[in-house]
């Protein structure tokens, strides 16, 4: 029998991922553990004023930038959204999306719940997936071994996760993030992108 149609989702249209969540709760090594296994997205690597930490690379984990370097990104409008946080700029270049929806390829952004939401007003056809901590004691845990025992740091960024909680609402999907199932992770938000290229009435993302 002739096949009428072709792939249904080789057709559809490319889509932005934009994955959040609570300091803490795994998006970095998410993100990494998909590249890692070849999932085929464009990662969109964003721009920050923060340090540089032991085994990061320039246009790789972000674009390290000054002060002034971001500024001046600012002022041109050169970020699709960038806010301050935790005393650090952190901005999404509107170059980076541009670049890879022109490509016709999926593109995946990593960003705080405050982006997210800002993201969500621009281009709410977006797909919103927020990961989620197993447990508040096991995200303190976590940030407890980052920052190495409790501290001012410490209190900040579990307090904000308690607040970003709230914000759940604005997104699509929820994963669970567990630190041992990484894999698992992974293939739940690549589902949910197998399953976004399935609908009939296609998400059409334009900036």
């Amino acid at each position: 029998m002739k096949e009428d149609n072709p792939n249904w989702t080789l057709c559809a249209p490319p889509l932005l991922v934009v994955i959040s969540g609570p300091s803490g709760v795994g998006k970095d090594a998410t993100l990494s553990r998909m590249r890692k296994v070849g999932l085929p997205f464009y990662y969109v690597v964003t721009a920050t004023t923060r340090p540089k930490r032991p085994g990061e690379n320039d246009g790789v984990d972000y674009f390290f930038l000054s002060d002034d370097e971001f500024c001046r990104m600012v002022e041109k409008k050169q970020f699709l959204e960038w806010a301050k946080v935790y005393g650090n700029y952190y901005g999404v270049p509107r170059s980076e999306v541009e670049k890879a929806l022109k490509q016709g390829r999926d593109a995946i952004v990593k960003v705080d719940v405050q982006g997210a939401a800002t993201i969500k007003r621009i281009l709410p056809d977006a797909i919103f997936i927020f990961l989620m901590p197993p447990s508040m004691d096991e995200l303190a845990n976590r940030l407890r071994q980052r920052y190495n025992s409790p501290s001012a740091e410490f209190d900040l960024r579990l307090g904000k996760a308690e607040e970003e909680m709230e914000s759940l609402p604005i997104f699509d999907y929820v994963v669970v993030s567990h630190s041992n199932k990484l894999d698992l992770t992974v293939s739940q938000i690549n589902a949910i992108v197998t399953a976004e290229k399935c609908r009939l009435k296609p998400r059409i993302v334009k900036l």
